[in-house]
């Protein structure tokens, strides 16, 4: 069975019965993990019972398909339900685990955990198709649903948070589930218990310094700031940031851009353009987005997503001080690609 979206918070509180096992996909990894111990604490409260918990990897499923219905039907030493953990599971495990879905043994609750899976997985159809497994996609948390995911783990951490900041959050975390509960546990840590996090706080310890540099560079590159630009680089190579995390940080934002501006249409609100993009854009950062959309439009931002490709190729191909030049260059023609004077000098132009 295939356990939608809507489903899988109740899923996850009390799985199906009739599931013997369940099939955690995606590419979040570190969402894929914490949902599997919640499952496996649905049945074992200790995850290191050695007599109530097991774990199989799936080579060892691959190489000997009957140790999963071992697994499944040994008893626990001194009784209770067990749980059958597998990792690293992929489609060469699919003929064990549909054998097994026609001739169950015992009652463990099996808990696989895989990687992404598209729709034509062996894995994936034969926990979707069976009756008696699920499945359950892990995708990378974004917008209302990661700011319930900030909000909820610094509460039970005694912290709240203010909503410029959880919204500063939103837009820089949520790519994978462990490495964003770890990032708030060190901001509550930092804030202390019955404490409010505020934006400075955020800013100071969620990710690193350079990070913010990149996001000013960039800001500064599409607004035409040349003097902003260039000190938010020198602060960059002071720090020694990766030239090409600063040029997808870039893309990421003339992307953003290139949605607006083909919502708007060459003639659009770009208030309302704003509107329609997911995460929204930060209320602090507003007013230099719409200043970008008045100045690029969507034939000037193609051609800068394009340059900015070029300058990410050149900078992996480059080392040490070349790709940071590449980097520099880029950031550097897009700033000035407006300006009269330099549009014969402007990819973006």
């Amino acid at each position: 069975m295939k356990i939608e979206t809507r489903q899988i918070e109740a899923f996850l509180k009390a799985p199906d019965r009739r599931a013997c096992a369940i099939l955690l996909f995606g590419p979040d990894d570190g969402l894929v993990r914490e949902r599997g111990a919640r499952l496996a604490r649905t049945v074992v409260e200790d995850l290191n019972d050695p007599f109530r918990v097991a774990e199989l990897s799936g080579d060892r499923i691959e190489g000997d398909p009957a140790a999963l219905a071992d697994e499944a039907a040994a008893l626990a030493f001194g009784g209770g339900r067990r749980v059958v953990r597998v990792r690293g599971c992929g489609n060469g495990a699919a003929p064990a685990f549909s054998a097994f879905f026609k001739n169950p043994m015992g009652d463990a609750l099996i808990v696989v955990e895989a990687g992404d899976l598209d729709g034509r997985s062996a894995l994936r159809k034969a926990f979707e198709s069976a009756e008696n497994a699920a499945a359950i996609a892990c995708y990378a948390d974004d917008g209302r649903g990661l700011d319930g995911v900030i909000r909820a783990t610094l509460k039970a951490e005694g912290v709240g948070i203010a909503d410029d900041a959880a919204a500063w959050l939103v837009q820089r975390l949520g790519a994978d589930r462990a490495l964003t509960r770890g990032e708030l546990v060190k901001l509550a840590i930092y804030v202390g218990r019955g404490k409010e996090a505020s934006l400075e706080d955020v800013r100071a310890v969620v990710g690193d310094s350079s990070e913010v540099d990149a996001d000013d560079a960039v800001h500064a590159a599409a607004i035409g700031d040349v003097s902003g630009l260039a000190r938010a680089l020198d602060r960059l190579a002071a720090e020694g940031a990766s030239p090409v995390t600063i040029l997808r940080s870039a893309q990421r934002h003339f992307t953003r851009l290139h949605l607006c501006a083909a919502h708007m249409g060459g003639g659009g609100d770009p208030g309302a353009a704003m509107a329609k993009l997911r995460p929204p854009v930060f209320w602090k950062d507003q007013d230099n987005f719409k200043r970008a959309l008045r100045r690029w439009d969507e034939r000037r931002l193609t051609r800068a997503l394009a340059a900015l490709l070029e300058a990410e190729l050149a900078a992996k191909s480059g080392s040490g001080r070349a790709g940071a030049l590449a980097a520099e260059r880029a950031l550097m023609l897009l700033a000035g690609a407006l300006n009269p004077r330099n549009r014969a000098a402007g990819a973006a132009s």
